[in-house]
């Protein structure tokens, strides 16, 4: 963290920021690679990372898999909803905070809604093992923004309203134009942004279908991107509709085709939730909150992530039949609202 004028930053400062910007290589270059080696190459110990998607759809639970697999310290998580992608890291340092430590959150929300509260963050708070910044779905979105935008911080009438202003970095001052008080709450710029879209091409363009959940902003106010995609596709087609492109190649370092790369979340028009999925594996972690024991929580662990190479094991793992039905419920859903 930078002291500043008693402000702390976590990951980049503003100036930081617009340094790294400036640097970045924004070339239209061929930014495929294996997960393995993205994760490894973007994310350090102590960094702070955003994480893409809302509540659990289109969560980055692959590359969440294998950031548990190399391990990780320190990390500070920024995200406005999040479930099941928080819920394996914070899963992976309740079994062993050693290899996996979360240091703080910035968040709006952690949990499932229709699938329950999160048991994950609930071991880590109720015990003092993170640091939490509460914000709310718009404020962290406006921090993203202007982190995307290049600013230090952004005004907004929101913390005004309740009591974020006392839960977080929030300032209070006198409106220049106005004379009226009003809050400026600090920019977010991660080290790095971990998000799973529909459709990329090479270069890094990426498509997004439905909520689009602040992602481009994410992105953008990040030094460095992650990207894992459903489908990975031309050039041409991906920018044949140039409105289309919601995330532009600058703001991407690493491009990663994985199907089912938000399972067993959402992803709208490829695969519905999985419900029992997520169910059983709150179930786990839920007892550990009480001093239950562990073994089963690492049970799952041992069997879908820590052995087998990849995301592509873990699904083999899950089989088939689970991912066809999730993905048929999403065409009876499309269907529904078309």
């Amino acid at each position: 963290m930078e002291n500043n004028a008693n402000m702390f930053w976590t990951g980049l400062s503003p100036d930081e920021a617009r340094e790294a910007l400036v640097n970045k290589d924004k070339s239209m270059r061929d930014k495929r690679m294996s997960l393995k080696d993205a994760v490894s190459k973007f994310i350090n110990d102590g960094d702070n990372v955003g994480i893409g998607g809302f509540v659990d759809v289109r969560q980055p639970i692959a590359t969440c898999h294998e950031m548990i697999r190399q391990g990780f310290k320190d990390l500070t998580l920024s995200f406005q909803s999040a479930g099941m992608a928080p819920e394996y890291l914070g899963a992976a340092m309740i079994l062993n905070p050693e290899k996996c430590n979360i240091k703080r959150i910035e968040l709006a929300y952690w949990a499932h809604e229709g699938f329950g509260l999160a048991p994950g963050w609930r071991y880590l708070a109720e015990r003092g093992l993170i640091d939490i910044e509460d914000w709310s779905n718009y404020n962290m979105s406006a921090r993203f923004k202007a982190g995307s935008m290049g600013l230090p911080f952004i005004p907004t009438r929101s913390p005004l309203g309740g009591d974020i202003k006392d839960t977080s970095r929030t300032k209070i001052i006198d409106c220049p134009f106005t004379g009226r008080k009003i809050g400026v709450i600090p920019a977010s710029n991660p080290n790095v942004s971990v998000l799973h879209v529909q459709a990329a091409d090479k270069f890094g363009n990426c498509i997004i279908r439905g909520t689009d959940c602040t992602c481009a902003e994410i992105a953008m106010a990040s030094a460095h991107t992650i990207v894992t995609c459903e489908q990975l596709v031309s050039h041409e087609l991906l920018c044949s509709n140039p409105k289309d492109v919601m995330i532009p190649f600058a703001a991407v370092d690493a491009v990663v085709e994985v199907p089912y790369g938000a399972y067993p979340g959402a992803c709208r028009r490829h695969y519905w939730f999985d419900g029992d999925h997520i169910r059983n594996f709150l179930g786990l972690i839920a007892p550990i909150v009480k001093g239950g024991p562990t073994d089963a929580l690492k049970a799952y662990f041992d069997e879908y992530i820590y052995g087998v190479e990849n995301f592509e094991g873990f699904l083999q793992k899950v089989g088939v039949k689970d991912l066809l039905a999730v993905k048929a419920l999403e065409m009876q859903n499309c269907e529904r609202l078309a």
